[in-house]
């Protein structure tokens, strides 16, 4: 159960560290991914969920400009207009299949963006029915996020 959860960990758990140092005469800031367990968060929750898995790429917002987004090897989709790329209308079983199964093919490499469903099984024991109950909630909560 581990290696499921280590699949995304440095991402679910993402943690924007900054160091600084003096290096020839100028400040030298370096951004880099530090790997942390993946924090449990209750099913009931999708604000709280967006807020520990998603807002560090996502954003607050959803607009893609997390403080992790620019150190992605991709930038992170803005979730904000799923809605408005979909004639007005939410694509919920669409966004329920990509956190529990990915995105898909990758024309310009991998995806950076863990695959939930199978942290999500590993932070609730293998229970199928909180896996759906998060994914429910956190797409509920991403709908709410659309931009008009």
């Amino acid at each position: 159960m581990s290696s499921i959860k280590s699949v995304g960990i440095g991402l679910a758990g993402m943690l924007l560290v900054v160091s600084s140092g003096i290096a020839t005469g100028q400040e030298k800031t370096d951004k880099t991914i530090k790997e942390v367990p993946t924090p449990y968060s209750e099913p009931g929750s999708g604000a709280q969920m967006w807020k520990d898995y998603c807002a560090s790429c996502h954003g607050p917002t959803g607009a893609g400009d997390g403080p992790a987004a620019e150190i992605l090897k991709s930038p992170p989709k803005d979730l904000s207009l799923m809605a408005r790329q979909n004639n007005g209308k939410f694509p919920a079983e669409h966004f329920a299949s990509i956190l529990r199964f990915g995105s898909g093919g990758h024309a310009h490499g991998t995806s950076d963006m863990p695959f939930w469903g199978p942290l999500f099984r590993s932070l609730d024991s293998q229970q199928e029915t909180h896996v759906k109950l998060r994914i429910h909630n956190l797409s509920e909560y991403v709908e709410s996020l659309q931009q008009k």
